[in-house]
């Protein structure tokens, strides 16, 4: 049924598949960004608070019966780290992005989107009026300002960013903070990248600028990545928490998220709040490794190496297997030109870094 739209793919080198991961292969691919998911402690720990309960599943969504003393205690204790006043955790950060933007931006509202915002924000935005969505080019706070300047719908501005973006590892410019500011527009910020990456605190991107949150501020993290676990959450004003637990739909007909993954979460949280300087030096390491081998700079752990063909990036990817190294070989349409993506995870041994940094340089991917 679909065999012209397949064959089509196969030969632009654009076809992908599932593959069970190989543990013998070192990993320089996930999101994994502190090495957390190996930390059995951590694990053990969550167990023990999961084992205690009557139940181990939600069993249903939050507003029936699935919100439990575990959820509370990990917004609870998100809202008092990150100086929100409120938080609600969903399922994915996927059904977090739905959840935001479908649900916030109202008949004669504009959100205004970062150009290369991640695929669930984009396809949320989808589900509003075409008229409703405005895109800026990445990290163009110019292009930005002249928008949200000049449009004429009188409902509400909402700008939507990432902190730290996924495939070009580059941070969101303080500016686009301060037009928010300006423009008294409702500012999201996706800190799935950001957290326990940057800042004094390790807490992402407001942390790293020194921001109080606001009113108007909204933070959206994942637990899938520096958690170690699964899930996300949002936190904002108790006023637009509560408009998202009346209106979006993921937190109204999802199933609660995980009581185990949200408690592994909450041990994973003050696991890096407690360690946050150990951690701290270990990026610091790894992203000197990173400079001094292939010269190039980051303030995040993704490193992108532009290929620009799919079949090269494929083979690179494919030569640093046999060499016991997994990077990801992103293609069309995930990115504009092929890239070898490289995450500088902490838990990788700064020989094995330095190593998979020169068989990089040897394959001149960088030049």
């Amino acid at each position: 049924m679909y065999s012209k739209e397949l064959e089509s793919i196969k030969k632009s080198n654009r076809f992908r598949t599932r593959e069970v991961f190989n543990d013998n292969l070192i990993d320089l691919a996930s999101n994994d960004y502190l090495g957390l998911s190996t930390n059995q402690t951590l694990f053990q720990n969550a167990y023990e608070t999961i084992i205690k309960e009557k139940y181990h599943s939600p069993k249903a969504s939050m507003l029936v019966n699935g919100y439990s003393k575990i959820h509370k205690k990990f917004e609870d204790r998100l809202c008092e780290i990150n100086g929100f006043e409120a938080g609600v955790i969903v399922g994915s950060g996927f059904l977090a992005n739905i959840s935001m933007i479908e649900a916030l931006c109202r008949k004669n509202d504009t959100i205004f989107i970062d150009e290369e915002y991640h695929a669930s924000g984009i396809l949320a935005s989808k589900l509003l009026k075409p008229e409703q969505v405005i895109i800026f080019k990445h990290n163009d706070f110019k292009d930005l300002e002249k928008k949200i300047s000049t449009n004429q719908r009188k409902g509400r501005n909402i700008i939507a960013i990432e902190g730290v973006y996924s495939m070009g590892g580059d941070l969101a410019p303080l500016e686009i903070f301060e037009i928010a500011n300006k423009q008294k527009a409702i500012l999201i910020v996706d800190e799935a990248h950001s957290f326990g990456v940057i800042g004094d605190n390790l807490l992402g991107i407001f942390d790293y600028y020194k921001i109080k949150p606001t009113k108007y501020h909204v933070k959206m993290g994942t637990l899938g990545k520096a958690y170690g676990s699964y899930g996300a959450y949002i936190l904002a004003s108790k006023q637009i928490i509560d408009f998202l637990t009346n209106r979006a739909k993921p937190i109204i007909y999802s199933t609660a998220p995980s009581l185990f993954d949200t408690a592994l979460a909450n041990e994973s949280l003050d696991f890096i709040i407690k360690n946050k300087e150990l951690l701290k030096e270990k990026i610091k390491t790894n992203l000197t490794i990173i400079h001094n081998i292939l010269g190039l700079k980051s303030q995040s752990l993704i490193i992108p190496i532009l290929i620009g063909d799919n079949k090269l990036a494929k083979k690179i990817q494919e030569n640093l297997k046999q060499n016991g190294f997994l990077v990801g070989a992103i293609r069309q349409p995930t990115v504009k030109e092929a890239i070898i993506r490289l995450i500088a995870k902490i838990d990788i041994n700064e020989d094995d870094l330095t190593k998979v940094c020169n068989l990089l340089k040897d394959s001149n991917v960088n030049k």
